[in-house]
């Protein structure tokens, strides 16, 4: 059902026209536009934001996910490919380890933050020996993270961190988002809190996933990577330096981004501070008027910077009132990200429906408002009213 309208778009585009407009004097001079030198300023700015040792430029945050497991097998980081996946979060963080051969195993979600359920996953620990995991930071929310590492020294698992839509999130102790796992996802995809048209990064201070991600992004060969790691993997393949700087390593992959867009996401990183705190407030906002009458996620003294406002209605029923009420007054919205992703085709026709009591509930009463930097209190205040005027329905 689409609105004849739109007065309160769910997004906005973060590239604005100061960037459009240096992004046509740029493109004047003719420069590179396959990745080249923008692109490494680009993955240098974004690290040092995160706080990471290393951040990797890719094509898309699903790209990203793709990367990170790859290199993971590909690095022998993990002790076995049973891997835990949580129900609520994106098609995409749970696609590359069935891509890879991996053995995915569902978690629910948890009631609170709606990510990955820890009682649930220690369960599955116990039973499975779980080899890695990979949690979502739903909507900006920081996720569990002293508990989370305290799992992993306790199992041995590898964590990778699945920070897409929460760029700019940070824990109370000023640790950002991206930053718990051995590996962290970020999506710079139209919607989220910078974009970069398309595209995705990877943050790591393991040494030795990063190598293998500069590898595995283009193709499998090494020129990517510092001078001494290649010369020792050439020498450790007894190939002949004539051969360089085409030496294939490993059966690697194509998720290379250009420096055009690297260009523009030199210029998010500029402005990821504002977008961020922006977000925050407003998504405080929307927590003061709809608490007591819309379940939504907890985070206690973190700083969530979400890229929509998630919220439960009371029942499906009452939800799709509220949808209904929203479309006809201008405001965009949608369900709640994938819902429950254990009951999506792609999962039921290979491994059956997963039914998880907090993933079914997202799933059946879920739904977005919008947030972006530019909306105002007043406005937020506007969309709440009118949500709350839906009478319940049960």
């Amino acid at each position: 059902m689409l609105s004849k309208y739109i007065k309160y778009p769910l997004a906005k585009e973060t590239i604005n026209n100061e960037d459009i407009n240096a992004l046509i004097d740029w493109l004047k001079t003719s420069p590179r536009l396959t990745k080249g030198d923008l692109t490494l300023e680009f993955e240098k700015g974004w690290a040092e934001y995160i706080g990471t040792k290393y951040a990797v430029f890719c094509n898309s945050g699903s790209s990203a996910n793709l990367l990170m497991a790859y290199a993971a097998l590909q690095a022998g980081k993990l002790k076995n490919k049973k891997v835990a996946v949580p129900a609520v979060g994106w098609v995409t963080t749970i696609a590359p380890f069935m891509q890879f051969g991996f053995e995915p195993h569902m978690v629910d979600a948890d009631p609170d933050t709606y990510g990955i359920n820890l009682n649930h996953l220690e369960a599955l620990c116990q039973k499975e020996d779980i080899g890695a995991v990979i949690f979502v930071q739903v909507l900006g929310v920081p996720h569990y993270k002293e508990a989370l590492l305290d799992l992993q020294k306790k199992y041995g698992f590898y964590l990778f961190e699945d920070s897409c839509a929460a760029l700019g999130a940070e824990y109370q102790d000023g640790t950002m988002v991206g930053k718990v796992g051995d590996a962290a996802s970020f999506s710079f995809y139209f919607g989220h809190q910078l974009s970069t048209i398309e595209g995705g990064m990877v943050n790591t201070n393991d040494d030795d996933l990063y190598h293998m991600m500069m590898m595995a992004r283009s193709h499998g060969w090494g020129k990517d990577l510092p001078k001494n790691k290649y010369d020792e993997l050439m020498k450790e393949g007894g190939v002949d330096p004539f051969h360089q700087p085409f030496t294939f390593f490993i059966p690697g992959l194509n998720l290379r981004s250009t420096d055009l867009q690297a260009f523009l996401g030199v210029r998010q990183v500029k402005k990821a501070s504002w977008a961020a705190d922006r977000r925050h407030q407003n998504h405080l906002a929307y927590a003061k008027n709809l608490s007591g009458k819309f379940d939504f996620q907890k985070w206690g003294d973190h700083k969530p910077v979400s890229i929509s406002f998630g919220c439960l209605a009371r029942s499906a029923e009452h939800r799709r009132a509220i949808v209904e009420t929203l479309v006809e007054a201008g405001v965009e919205t949608r369900l709640f990200s994938a819902g429950n992703l254990g009951v999506h085709p792609f999962w039921v026709n290979e491994y059956g429906r997963f039914d998880g009591e907090v993933a079914n509930e997202i799933h059946q009463r879920g739904f977005f408002l919008p947030n972006y930097p530019e909306l105002t209190e007043e406005e937020i205040n506007n969309i709440c009213e009118l949500v709350c005027s839906v009478e319940v329905v049960v």
